[in-house]
């Protein structure tokens, strides 16, 4: 094995973990002013979308786990957006498509980041509106220099972006060709949003008030105006081939707000693990923990053929189930319980052989015999070429710079309030920039289907079941720790691993995100065109030629990629002392953890 390990970071004060540097000193300034946790996460998250803008945007989405000192419990804020009213089965298949777009104007819901940012901030932060929002302002008006990866993406779609997306074009490539890396990069029409927000607020002196003014303007002010404007008057191309109209409207956007909710929970081994509900795909890595609780994984090499096999089979179950059962549980019946339940775990244990599996095999629960034949016969799904842009949100340097992918936030202030949260959506190659806004829409309406009667089946007022997944892990001795990653159906699979090495072989924060990574494959896509790819999986190279043949000797089919190209975890912890750690990924170089 040719990685190396360090030590996570270590302080009393304060820590913060992101997917960029910018941001992470953007949050830790904010515990330095005073703030705490949440002030911390809602700037990170408002800077985020400035700095990395192929990952996420100000018309995105984020699910939050958080723990509150002053409630003394962990909760889930949802601000993951529903479908519009005029989103259903009929209206999507009339346009000509089975399948919903990865991008365009059909693929979007309604814009839930925002409302989430000003709920959080509201309820549990310390700091003013201005506080929060002023970084992010200031890097739109004066520039910040831009990923080489945000260039790239750029220049990837530049000549689309000009003969489909002019807006888009003169957005991310305004002196006419794409940027460059390192390049100082503004954009001043979402500054000019965000600022106009703000001074909207400010004609009044409470707090609370300027959020709650905050909040109306964005829902039924001149920001949903514009995005009601741009809808109705503009038929876009999208990676169905064709041009589209929307379906989004203001009375969408001023019937909805984000939401609060308890978290799904599971103990292992001494943790209790917690998660959102089945609107996201967060229960998928519960599961997998209760297949792998009776099994001895401390005598495994955690980086060896056994302990992969073992995770893969067992993950490959478990996304069965999602595929199968998972949904909007305001709308749908979804058994969680029983998918979590001893007596059908047990049975799902027996499952788990020395060969790799190539079947997709959801728990049999009685009375949904017709999701189960629906799923088996949809994991057959195959896509054809597609041309235009592919919003999707697989992840890492060796798949297409087209895709759009995600963020991820971890804060932990001085008096123990923790919070982990993964905003995406809102991409830059997801949807035309309303040139009046300054940023596109989201495109997580991908993650329906257009076929009546599954759990995951568009309808209006439906939430997409999305992959976004933080994670908030507590222990009997007092310790606690907040982690995620990016990476679209991988999120669930590269914290499970890491979390895994964490507890069984005892591996740091930093030395658990540091050694090599894998996932599988084997189940449906969430994003377009929702391909699965039976019994494949990707591996880095660093296991070795001797442990990917294993693997592959026991029917997985490997695709081998470089070293450092998978995974973007980033993690915090604090012990039962006080001691606040956290880690980054190295993977991208993009990645930041800080903490006094």
């Amino acid at each position: 094995m040719n990685f190396t390990t360090r030590t996570e970071i270590s302080a009393t004060f304060g820590v913060v973990s992101s997917t960029h540097w910018i941001a992470s000193s953007v949050g830790f300034g904010i515990l330095e002013k005073g703030g705490n946790a949440f002030d911390a996460a809602v700037a990170m998250g408002f800077t985020l979308q400035i700095v990395e803008p192929h990952l996420n945007g100000p018309a995105g989405e984020f699910p939050a786990v958080f723990y509150s000192q002053k409630n003394k419990k962990t909760e889930v804020l949802c601000a993951q957006g529903t479908a519009p009213q005029a989103a259903s089965i009929d209206h999507y298949r009339s346009e000509g498509l089975s399948i919903i777009p990865g991008s365009g104007l059909l693929a979007t819901v309604i814009p839930g980041a925002f409302d989430g940012w000003m709920c959080l901030l509201r309820d549990y932060g310390s700091l003013s509106l201005r506080d929060v929002m002023e970084p992010a302002i200031y890097y739109t008006h004066n520039g910040h220099p831009l990923l080489p990866r945000v260039a790239d993406t750029i220049s990837g779609l530049s000549d689309f972006f000009e003969e489909e997306w002019p807006t888009s074009a003169k957005t991310w490539m305004p002196y006419g060709s794409p940027p460059k890396g390192g390049q100082l990069f503004k954009n001043e029409a979402l500054a000019s949003t965000y600022t106009n927000i703000l001074l909207a607020a400010e004609e009044v002196s409470d707090r609370n008030k300027q959020i709650e003014i905050a909040r109306k303007t964005w829902s039924t002010g001149f920001v949903a105006d514009y995005i009601d404007e741009f809808i109705r008057g503009n038929e876009v191309m999208d990676a169905s081939g064709s041009r589209h109209k929307g379906v989004l409207t203001a009375e969408d956007m001023a019937g909805w707000a984000a939401t609060y909710e308890k978290p799904l929970t599971y103990d292992y081994h001494g943790w209790t693990v917690e998660k959102t509900g089945p609107w996201g795909q967060g229960p998928v890595m519960l599961q997998s923990l209760a297949l792998l609780k009776g099994l001895d994984l401390s005598s495994l090499d955690p980086n060896g053929a056994d302990f992969i096999h073992l995770i893969v089979e067992a993950m490959k179950l478990s996304f069965a189930d999602r595929e199968t059962y998972y949904g909007d549980p305001e709308a749908v019946r979804v058994p969680i319980d029983e998918l979590l339940s001893e007596d059908y775990v047990k049975d799902r244990v027996k499952l788990l052989s020395h060969e790799a599996s190539l079947e997709q095999r959801p728990t049999q629960i009685s009375g949904y015999e017709t999701l189960i034949t629906k799923m088996i016969e949809r994991a057959s799904l195959l896509s054809e070429t597609i041309s235009t842009p592919d919003a999707g949100e697989p992840t890492m340097a060796h798949l297409s710079e087209k895709r759009g992918d995600t963020v991820h936030i971890d804060t932990i202030d001085r008096w123990g309030n923790m919070v982990s949260v993964t905003p995406s959506g809102g991409w830059l190659q997801s949807s035309p920039v309303i040139p009046k806004l300054g940023f596109p829409l989201n495109s997580r309406a991908q993650m329906f289907w257009l076929d009546e009667g599954l759990n995951q089946s568009l309808a209006p007022g439906r939430r997409p079941r999305t992959t976004l997944s933080p994670t908030l892990a507590r222990h009997t001795d007092g310790s606690s720790m907040v982690f995620g990653t990016p990476g679209g159906d991988q999120q669930d699979q590269w914290q499970l691993i890491m979390f895994l090495r964490h507890v069984h072989h005892k591996m740091n924060l930093q030395e658990a995100i540091d050694a090599p990574l894998f996932h599988t494959q084997h189940m449906n896509s969430s994003f377009f065109p929702r391909t699965a790819f039976n019994g494949q999986m990707i591996a880095e190279s660093t296991f070795g030629k001797c442990t990917l043949n294993d693997l592959r000797n026991r029917g997985h089919t490997v695709n081998e990629v470089e070293e450092w190209t998978v995974g973007r975890l980033t993690a915090a912890s604090r012990s039962s002392t006080g001691i606040l750690k956290a880690a980054a990924t190295p993977r991208l170089m993009q990645a930041y953890a800080i903490g006094r």
